[in-house]
């Protein structure tokens, strides 16, 4: 764990009994700023694109995810290099893109300015996403999850939040394969960080397409979290706590499965239901009156 991902503070803990002086652990929160270099080699152009904060660590995931689910990169291989512009520890990642590679910089125009609680909020509907955002063809999807499988994967995320359980302040987010088995989990300040950092992940480990995997989220499933689980391909989100209604909507258009108040041995199903293998017949009277009743 990277020692500039938490912060140490001694603290006062009252409770009803007592009052203590304790040490405590703060999950760290620093801004990054990514750089973008692309261009001819003769004539490269240097900008930059995004300020957001996060919990330092994995920042190179976190620009690669980035780059990715903008739509301003379609795979790691586009990019030539990759570093911190002043040491190991600061605050500033600059990306170098191939030499002449051919970018839509209408995508470079907007401005990427994100905060670890909103994320990207000036995408007010799907179409606006899907006029900015690249939307790649993924083959489809065949696999399913059991219930019993889904019910254990908070659980499993938890036991690899390191920071998390230090600090209690973080957004997780994990990928599982069918057999329920955690490929890769990230964390951050910012749910939407975390996802990028994870996808970002992905795509330097070559595990691209993720059509085979199910994304679980800490929190609550918000519209941009699945923009960025759609364009990485995946086919089943599920969520600790609540989706909103945008983020049902983007799921049902791009044929996500999506789960939500994930908690025990329970959860809801809002789109998708064909890849969870649970009871069926249950599954198809509830359509069936859900059909009756409108």
């Amino acid at each position: 764990m990277p020692k500039t991902s938490v912060t140490p503070l001694t603290i006062i803990k009252v409770d009803k009994n007592s009052i203590i002086n304790t040490e405590d652990f703060l999950a760290a929160e620093e801004p990054l700023e990514i750089r973008l270099g692309y261009g001819a080699s003769s004539n490269r152009t240097q900008k930059s694109i995004s300020v957001t904060m996060r919990t330092p660590g994995n920042d190179f995931e976190l620009a690669i995810g980035f780059l990715f689910t903008e739509g301003i990169i379609e795979n790691a291989a586009q990019i030539s290099s990759i570093k911190h512009c002043n040491g190991l520890h600061e605050n500033v990642v600059k990306v170098e893109l191939l030499d002449g590679l051919d970018l839509d910089m209408s995508k470079l125009e907007r401005n990427f300015y994100t905060t670890s609680s909103c994320g990207v909020c000036g995408k007010s509907s799907i179409d606006a996403v899907k006029t900015v955002c690249r939307l790649p063809e993924f083959v489809s999807s065949e696999i399913q999850f059991s219930a019993e499988k889904i019910y254990q994967l908070p659980d499993l995320l938890r036991q690899n939040q390191t920071i998390f359980g230090k600090t209690g302040g973080l957004h997780g987010c994990a990928l599982f394969d069918a057999n329920g088995k955690l490929l890769i989990a990230r964390e951050d300040v910012g749910r939407h960080n975390a996802l990028d950092k994870l996808i970002g992940a992905t795509l330097q480990q070559g595990l691209f397409p993720l059509n085979q995997y199910l994304l679980l989220l800490s929190g609550r499933a918000s519209f941009e979290l699945i923009q960025k689980a759609y364009m990485a391909g995946i086919k089943v989100v599920a969520a600790v706590g609540a989706p909103s209604g945008l983020a049902v909507q983007m799921a049902a258009d791009a044929g996500i499965t999506l789960i939500g108040f994930l908690r025990g041995e329970k959860f809801n199903i809002y789109c998708g239901a064909e890849r969870i293998n649970t009871n069926t017949q249950l599954i198809h009277r509830s359509e069936q009156l859900s059909t009756l009743l409108k």
